[in-house]
């Protein structure tokens, strides 16, 4: 069917149905019912690319074409957004880098190592802003720390590797973190210094993919920010499980300002610190602070 004004097929009722609910089974993200005509507009441009003609042959390609794999993370590429920027909410850092830090420090003396997972990275950075804070705390010298940033989306990833940035990705940096962490790279836009892209790795994953999941090691910390909102209550539910899985116990999930887990009855304990709120698995029974008491 085409529109009056255009020659682009219309998406039906049935095929925005189809269409969610298999993008939803793919990754949890779920398109509500008024964000039909968005899905439409974002997802012609696929259906140009493939030379289909119309979305029920675009649902088809999805369900049984031998590349129905890669075009399922392309649309998914086309429905979400990945607006970040370094050094975003500021307050929880500062609670991060002054309260949970020492914390940390105190827990993995014996290891003297460090694992932070920015999960839902985007284009990097989040994942380079916590390398950055670290890099500024003499306590972990000669440390083995990393920081993982992953994403569903290979093209932010493949930014967040290139570590090039322009002025919208730099709004809260400040002239001194921008001249002491980061390189000219032409016109307007800076790089990530080698030193703190060395602490960062980038991999693809899907945070409702149990499975893969398992390879990701153990993390003292997740910041999984501005990430649950793209999810229903049920998927919520299953990414918190997969993260607090990840976790060592006593590690921390840092959610975004307007994200809480109430309702989703996820098994960590709420934490107040001075500055923010923040979740922590619960240690082990007769541990604290990961020493046997």
């Amino acid at each position: 069917m085409a529109r009056f004004d255009d020659s682009r097929p219309e998406m039906t009722a049935e095929e925005f149905r189809l269409l969610r609910d298999h993008v939803y089974a793919h990754c949890g993200i779920l398109v509500h019912e008024d964000m039909k005509f968005v899905m439409e507009r974002r997802l012609w441009p696929r259906l140009e690319t493939l030379g289909v003609p119309d979305f029920s042959a675009y649902h088809r390609y999805l369900r049984y074409d031998a590349n129905r794999h890669a075009e399922l993370e392309a649309a998914v590429e086309s429905l979400t957004t990945h607006e970040t920027y370094f050094f975003r909410e500021p307050s929880q850092l500062k609670a991060f880098r002054e309260e949970l830090l020492p914390v940390l420090e105190k827990r993995n003396a014996r290891t003297k190592r460090l694992r932070l997972w920015s999960a839902g990275c985007s284009s990097g950075e989040e994942a380079y802003t916590l390398a950055m804070v670290l890099r500024d705390e003499p306590r972990f010298e000669g440390w083995d720390v990393e920081v993982y940033g992953s994403d569903i989306s290979r093209r932010v990833l493949t930014m967040a590797r290139r570590a090039e940035y322009g002025p919208s990705a730099l709004r809260a940096t400040s002239a001194d973190l921008l001249e002491r962490f980061f390189v000219p790279a032409g016109n307007t836009k800076v790089r990530v210094r080698d030193d703190v892209r060395a602490m960062v790795s980038f991999g693809h994953h899907n945070l409702l993919d149990e499975a893969g999941s398992q390879l990701v090691m153990k993390m003292d910390a997740v910041f999984c920010r501005n990430v649950m909102i793209y999810f229903d209550q049920s998927a919520r539910r299953k990414v918190l499980r997969i993260l607090r899985d990840r976790l060592v116990p006593g590690g921390y999930l840092l959610l975004g300002h307007s994200e809480n887990l109430l309702n989703l009855g996820a098994d960590f304990e709420l934490v107040h610190l001075r500055g923010d709120l923040v979740y922590r698995r619960p240690e082990l029974p007769g541990l604290v602070g990961g020493e046997v008491r």
